[in-house]
């Protein structure tokens, strides 16, 4: 269970990093509303899959162990 922990924190801490290179790189600082609006729900919404993933397999984990 720590070890899917330590993957879930690793994958998010990944993505963050990925996203905020991609806004540098990509200049949306520089860009109108909407793109930036669209990169953050992009952003957003790939976080959310990796984070209810990782809950769903800890979850289970935790119920094989009780």
């Amino acid at each position: 269970m720590k070890r899917e922990l330590l993957h879930l924190v690793l994958a998010v801490v990944l993505v963050d990093a990925l996203f905020i290179a991609g806004y540098h790189l990509f200049q949306l600082e520089r860009v109108s509303s909407p793109y930036t609006i669209g990169y953050t729900a992009a952003w957003t919404a790939i976080t959310l899959l990796i984070v209810l993933r990782a809950l769903a397999r800890i979850r289970s984990l935790r119920r094989r162990v009780r």
